[in-house]
């Protein structure tokens, strides 16, 4: 079974994009972040039509999650427990279903802009939220994965150059405990290799020739139970995909899971 995800950076935006990838790579569950669209205009037919269902989740021009699946989709939920919200909202950032007996989630976490911001005690509460949720799923779903944009750089080596990043979100000490939380209620990082250069990373900025000169980021993530993680049998960053005119700023995840 393979299983992926993608922030795609507005769907309907990047349709062919998707479409012809899903064609490429077949993948049999795709978890879509930042679809940018309102859950009834997902273009759910259209993905019909290559055989997959969908559920999906989203308010309009920002955020909004999904996702796609051509080996069941049942269970679906939307929202973490307790999910933080921002500005008295609870943003569409988090939705689950079980698919091909594994429970899925695709997440989309805050960015948290800098940190003195508040967005980023937001960012903070929400990895909280989510390693707790994880936790009480796994009560009842024990293979169980967590796929999405998480907006963090696991280490320093996940980042083109450590130094730019001085002051900045993505690679502080507390982001990266709130991965360590994910961690400790019972889930392993994926890690998936790089198909060119020495890192596998996932985002490379639009500006600046960012993608061409490999200024990147590892910040989408897989982690799982070790029921799942034991399965693996491949993990990369499709870079391939991140390619081309009007494509996402990052580029699908790709975990291969035997039988």
């Amino acid at each position: 079974m393979r299983i992926a995800t993608w922030n795609i950076n507005s769907v309907n935006r990047r349709i062919e994009h998707v479409t012809s990838w899903l064609e490429t790579a077949q993948p049999d569950i795709v978890c879509l972040q930042e679809t940018k669209c309102a859950t009834g205009a997902f273009p759910d037919l259209i993905f019909s039509g290559l055989g997959y269902e969908a559920c999906a989740l989203g308010t309009g021009a920002w955020n909004g999650v999904a996702i796609l699946s051509r080996v069941g989709l049942t269970d679906i939920r939307d929202n973490l427990t307790d999910q933080p919200e921002w500005e008295g909202k609870l943003e569409p950032r988090a939705i689950a279903a079980t698919c091909g007996g594994v429970r899925v989630w695709s997440l989309y976490i805050p960015n948290g802009r800098t940190p003195e911001h508040e967005h980023y005690q937001y960012k903070l509460r929400w990895l909280k939220a989510l390693a707790d949720t994880a936790a009480e799923e796994l009560t009842t779903h024990p293979d169980l994965a967590l796929l999405g944009d998480f907006n963090v750089a696991p280490t320093d080596e996940d980042v083109w150059d450590i130094d730019v990043f001085h002051d900045s979100t993505h690679v502080t000490a507390q982001e990266r405990a709130g991965l360590e939380l994910i961690k400790a209620a019972g889930l392993t990082e994926i890690e998936p290799r790089p198909l060119k250069y020495d890192r596998a990373f996932t985002f490379w900025d639009y500006r600046q020739l960012a993608f061409p000169k490999n200024r990147g980021m590892r910040i989408d993530l897989v982690y799982a139970t070790d029921s799942v993680a034991s399965r693996v049998t491949d993990a990369y960053s499709d870079r391939e995909a991140r390619k081309g005119r009007s494509a996402s700023d990052h580029a699908p995840v790709v975990v291969d899971l035997a039988d």
